[in-house]
C-alpha cells in the first residue's frame, strides 16, 4: 500500500469528483503495468492506494515518485513530502502524517516573514512540499522545492495558484471566465492544488480577479 502525499479535504459531491479524478490519474500512472489497484481514504484525508499484481513493486515506486508518499517513520537526512497546513511567525507546519515544523530559517526562500514568503511564492494551503527531515538541526525545505519556487518568480510569465479544485475543474473555470487564450497550461501541484501558468501578456492579478467569482477556493498570484 502507498499513502499518497496529497489530500482530499473537500466534502460532498466535490469529494466524490476528487476521488474519481484520483482514480483516473492513478490509472494513467500505472495502467500499463500488470496490476490491479484500489483507492481508500484515511481519516486524515490522505488517500491510500493498494496495489496487487506481478508489477506491484514497480507500480508502488512509480506512485511514490509521482505523488510523494506518507510514511510512518522518518530518518534524518532523508527527503519526504508534506502538505502545507499552517504558518506563523516561526515557520511553516507541514502535514506528513504527523505535523512537521519547518522553522523560518529552514525555508530558504529569501527575506520576509513566513506569511510574506507564502504569499510571494503563491503557496496555497495544502500544497505538497518536499522537506529534508532533521530532528536535531531543524527540518528544512528540500533544495529541489526551493529551486522550483524561485524559478516561478524568475520566469517571464506569472501564475495563479488555486486549491480545492481538480485540474479539470480549474481548466473549466478558466474557459468559463473567457480566459482560455490567456494561459499556457494548468500544472498539477497536488490533486486539489493547481498552478495556472499565464501567457506573457496576461496579468496574474487581473486573471485572479476574473476567475475568483467562479472558484470557492484560495487563490494566490506569483508575479515575476
Amino acid at each position: 500500500m502507498v499513502v499518497l502525499a496529497t489530500k482530499i479535504y473537500v466534502e460532498g459531491d466535490a469529494r466524490e469528483r476528487a476521488l474519481d479524478s484520483l482514480r483516473s490519474l492513478v490509472g494513467n500512472d500505472i495502467g500499463d503495468l500488470d496490476v490491479e489497484f484500489d483507492i481508500g481514504l484515511r481519516e486524515d484525508d490522505f488517500p491510500s492506494v493498494t496495489v496487487a499484481g506481478d508489477d506491484e513493486t514497480v507500480a508502488r515506486n512509480l506512485l511514490r515518485e509521482e505523488w510523494g508518499a506518507i510514511t510512518p517513520e522518518f530518518e534524518d537526512g532523508e527527503t519526504y513530502t508534506g502538505t502545507l497546513e499552517a504558518w506563523d511567525d516561526d515557520g511553516f507546519v507541514l502535514d506528513a502524517g504527523e505535523d512537521v515544523r519547518i522553522p523560518a530559517d529552514g525555508l530558504g526562500l529569501g527575506p520576509g516573514t513566513p506569511e510574506q514568503v507564502r504569499t510571494r511564492f503563491g503557496l496555497v494551503q495544502h500544497v505538497p512540499l518536499e522537506f529534508v527531515y532533521d530532528e536535531e538541526e531543524g527540518h528544512e525545505l528540500a533544495a529541489a522545492t526551493q529551486d522550483r519556487l524561485f524559478d516561478w518568480t524568475r520566469a517571464e510569465t506569472g501564475r495563479v495558484n488555486v486549491n480545492s479544485a481538480t485540474r479539470a475543474e480549474v481548466r473549466a473555470t478558466v474557459n468559463r471566465a473567457g480566459h482560455a487564450r490567456d494561459i499556457v497550461t494548468v500544472e498539477r501541484l497536488g490533486l486539489l492544488e493547481q498552478s495556472i501558468v499565464c501567457r506573457e501578456e496576461t496579468d496574474p492579478p487581473g486573471l485572479l480577479a476574473s476567475i475568483g467569482q467562479y472558484v470557492p477556493a484560495e487563490l494566490l498570484c506569483v508575479v515575476p
